[in-house]
């Protein structure tokens, strides 16, 4: 018998001994799912599962079947029948719990009644995937878009903003049967990676793993993180593509095991389906939605455990934190400042109030002028007429151009030129004007140093900027 029919059988008389196992140390009574999904079938019905009941330790599922077609679940030798309501044809099944398992439906919307298998999985009471014996979790400071659980053999589940689940399986290791379909597997050794998302680079760099990068999606001529640029220029990276368009059959080549993606991929996700469909499991880096900047950085954490170099990553972000967590017993400046870029149809771009450089902004002791963006979100870059602009920022302290957007300037007189009105704002006259450095957003891996600068800024100490530089 082959394997997968051996496990599927196994876990089918699991689940018919239900009645005479316990299955579930939950106490008794109804519960909704942490968690369904379900694969199998054409996609034309969905099954969802709306409650489970657990009893003298045994487990219970109410499924429900979008269609009406369906007269019988079959589960190992037992056949249960159907209720139909509103919702479809609804069934009572004895299940398990944090494991996949199979069913067999019938149903008589073919000429003749057909048996179609279905994998289902229930997650519930925070139950170990697949049987994997939990051993701790990893300690975060900051970051709130992702959390890491540690399993017994050196297994971890990466949970992506309750968005996304990858369980890393150790090298020389399988992933456990049973996994929820809904989980991502990624293989280690990962050293063939597809690095889409530009602000994962730095950190990769910085824990000295980036020879496990093999692909970018970013041309040589649009790196600023210098490991990267000769990496290219030496040809052990390679251009694969930008992320919407990405090199399919180099990515084969060369044995891609891993993309890595930012949040771009969501606008083209059927990019994201064909490199899945190549068995290359897709990682999408969601650290720009964390709204503190130390939470953007506490993401290098997961990049060491990707690339086996958690002591590193470890140390790298403690010494980020330690001298910014310095300036919490300091005395804020109640200095005003405001960030922002101009375009060429005359409105300018600005931080929302809730964004990482906002939080930056307030960690080095200032005050960010726009703290009021009305229905505007308030994480990410907002765009405002000049008007507004004038009235908000003509009196900050400073004003800081935000290079990474537009081009780079050298002098006040450049930016004026840009836009005239800019002629009568305080820190114009007071020469306060300061500019980004571009490779600001490709380097991630020094968040603590950015800060510091703009603690320099405020300070009036301008020497030994890394990412900040005074207008002439």
């Amino acid at each position: 018998m082959k394997k997968t029919a051996l496990v599927l059988l196994i876990s089918a008389l699991l689940v018919s001994a239900g009645a005479r196992f316990a299955l579930c140390e939950l106490p008794d009574g109804a519960y909704v799912p942490d968690e369904f999904s379900f694969a199998g079938g054409t996609g034309r019905v969905t099954i969802t599962c709306p409650q489970v009941t657990v009893k003298d330790g045994n487990v219970t599922a109410k499924i429900v079947f979008s269609s009406k077609n369906y007269t019988n679940v079959r589960i190992g030798e037992d056949s249960y029948a159907p209720e139909y309501t509103e919702e479809g044809a609804v069934f009572t099944v004895p299940a398990v719990l944090n494991r996949a398992f199979p069913i067999y439906a019938t149903t008589a919307a073919m000429s003749s009644p057909h048996e179609i298998e279905y994998s289902l999985y229930i997650a519930l009471g925070g139950g170990a995937p697949a049987g994997l014996v939990r051993t701790g979790s990893m300690a975060l400071q900051y970051a709130e878009g992702f959390h890491v659980e540690y399993y017994a053999g050196g297994y971890a589940l990466i949970d992506v903003g309750n968005l996304e689940s990858y369980l890393v399986v150790p090298e020389g290791m399988e992933a456990p049967e049973g996994l929820s379909p809904s989980v991502v597997v990624l293989q280690k050794p990962l050293d063939r990676i597809y690095l889409a998302a530009t602000s994962a680079m730095s950190l990769i760099e910085t824990v000295g793993a980036l020879e496990r990068v093999r692909l970018s999606g970013t041309q040589q001529d649009g790196w600023y993180v210098q490991g990267a640029i000769d990496a290219m220029k030496n040809g052990d990276i390679l251009f694969a593509g930008r992320y919407s368009s990405p090199d399919y059959e180099l990515l084969l080549r060369e044995n891609c095991d891993l993309a890595v993606e930012s949040m771009m991929i969501l606008h083209t996700p059927q990019v994201r389906e064909l490199i899945q469909l190549l068995g290359i499991p897709v990682f999408i880096d969601r650290s720009s939605s964390e709204p503190h900047p130390l939470g953007r950085l506490e993401w290098i954490k997961l990049y060491g455990l990707l690339t086996d170099s958690e002591a590193e990553a470890e140390e790298i972000f403690a010494a980020q934190i330690s001298a910014v967590e310095q300036l919490r017993e300091t005395q804020g400046s109640g200095k005003t400042v405001a960030f922002f870029s101009l375009k060429p149809d005359g409105t300018v771009t600005v931080r929302g109030s809730e964004d990482y450089i906002v939080r930056s902004i307030e960690l080095a002791g200032g005050r960010y002028v726009f703290d009021a963006l009305s229905g505007q979100e308030t994480n990410a870059s907002v765009s405002i007429s000049m008007e507004d602009f004038y009235l908000q920022a003509m009196d900050a302290d400073y004003l800081v151009y935000n290079a990474a957007i537009e081009a780079q300037i050298t002098d006040i007189n450049e930016l004026v030129s840009l836009q005239p009105l800019l002629g009568d704002f305080k820190a114009v006259r007071d020469g306060s004007v300061f500019c980004t450095e571009r490779s600001l957003y490709q380097s991630s891996d020094s968040i603590g140093t950015f800060i510091m600068d703009l603690r320099k800024m405020l300070s009036g100490e301008t020497g030994g900027m890394r990412f900040l530089y005074r207008l002439k």
